[in-house]
């Protein structure tokens, strides 16, 4: 049975939501047990790595044997794990690889859950709109600009409080500033999966065994060197298998397929307006699984960025002059890959 473009793009959107909600609230109480930020980023990208490089090992000897067949293909990098070409794989990898899980790891080391839950979803519609202005060019609907207006007064209610208390000596705006930081780099990422066309599938491996390759090497080095401080060895053996799963498994492999799919399917601007309910879920989930305080700001806040996020999606179609995404080339699919291409088929 053939699904429709809609239940695709809605499927891929609630799947995101969920993951990255978990993800929040997982990644904050995990900030109290043994694994410190760069042994969760180790576990993340081990975990991701060992579904998606032998998977791109597949597709890269499948895209030689189209080579051969005359068939255009996406082009391969490092050393064969990439099914896409190494500029591509580098400046994808690096943002939505590498510097994202990096920064906000770090940054719940300092600030709560709370935090994360309003300033990390709620400030990618803001990055993302200006860099679709400023990269891509295009224009943006008046209604999602009054949207992003309200994410960002949200944002002001949470991240501000923090920066008045760090003139006390509190450390919690570092986490803020982490987190959008953080933000900012998957911002990057979502654009860039915009302008190369990225397949859902292909974009997640390359991201990932650019992570991993460029990561290991230097974190097993710091650790036996003495020069990075790590938890591995006194963290039990299921604490660090379920950040393998969870962070690596789902929050990498699955949610990164749905999210590129939602980005091909609804565009950049969009597809991160769509989280609008990752700040309520993470954030009333930390109320619940970690006990964390809900103050009248992060109310506010909550509410602030949940009907931005809402009344940019409800906007109209994107402005006259945007530009119109085509499909990717056609190639030999596996059925995942297969629902990712439907979706690629509708415009931005």
């Amino acid at each position: 049975m053939r699904l429709s473009l809609r239940v695709i793009g809605i499927g891929a959107a609630l799947l995101t939501v969920l993951i990255w909600s978990g993800f929040i609230v997982i990644a904050r109480g995990s900030a109290h047990l043994h694994l410190l930020p760069l042994d969760i980023v180790f576990a993340r990208m081990l975990g991701a790595a060992l579904v998606l490089a032998p998977w791109g090992w597949v597709l890269v000897r499948r895209q030689r044997r189209a080579a051969l067949a005359g068939a255009a293909t996406h082009g391969e990098s490092l050393f064969g794990l990439s099914p896409l070409p190494l500029r591509t794989t580098l400046l994808t990898g690096l943002v939505g690889g590498l510097l994202y899980p990096l920064l906000a790891y770090a940054g719940f080391y300092f600030a709560p859950a709370a935090h994360a839950s309003v300033l990390m979803p709620g400030s990618l519609p803001l990055w993302t709109a200006l860099l679709v202005m400023f990269v891509l060019g295009e224009r943006i609907p008046t209604g999602r600009l009054i949207g992003i207006g309200l994410i960002l007064l949200g944002g002001l209610c949470v991240g501000g409080q923090s920066l008045w208390l760090a003139f006390g000596g509190g450390e919690v705006w570092k986490g803020d500033l982490l987190f959008m930081c953080s933000a900012l780099c998957w911002s990057s990422y979502a654009v860039l999966a915009r302008h190369f066309r990225l397949d859902a599938v292909r974009g997640t491996i390359a991201i990932t065994v650019f992570a991993t390759m460029a990561f290991t090497p230097f974190y097993l080095a710091g650790i036996a060197l003495g020069w990075l401080p790590s938890g591995l060895s006194q963290a039990p053996l299921s604490e660090w298998l379920f950040q393998a799963f969870y962070q690596g498994m789902l929050s990498v492999v699955v949610s990164g397929i749905t999210f590129t799919t939602m980005v091909r399917h609804f565009g950049p601007v969009r597809s991160t307006m769509m989280t609008s309910l990752v700040p309520a879920l993470s954030a009333f989930g930390a109320v619940i699984f970690l006990g964390e305080p809900l103050g009248w700001t992060l109310m506010l806040g909550l509410a602030l960025v949940t009907l931005g996020m809402l009344f940019g999606i409800r906007s109209g179609a994107p402005a006259p002059g945007a530009a119109a995404e085509k499909p990717a080339p056609a190639t030999t699919a596996s059925p995942a890959q297969s629902i990712a291409a439907t979706a690629a088929r509708r415009p931005a």
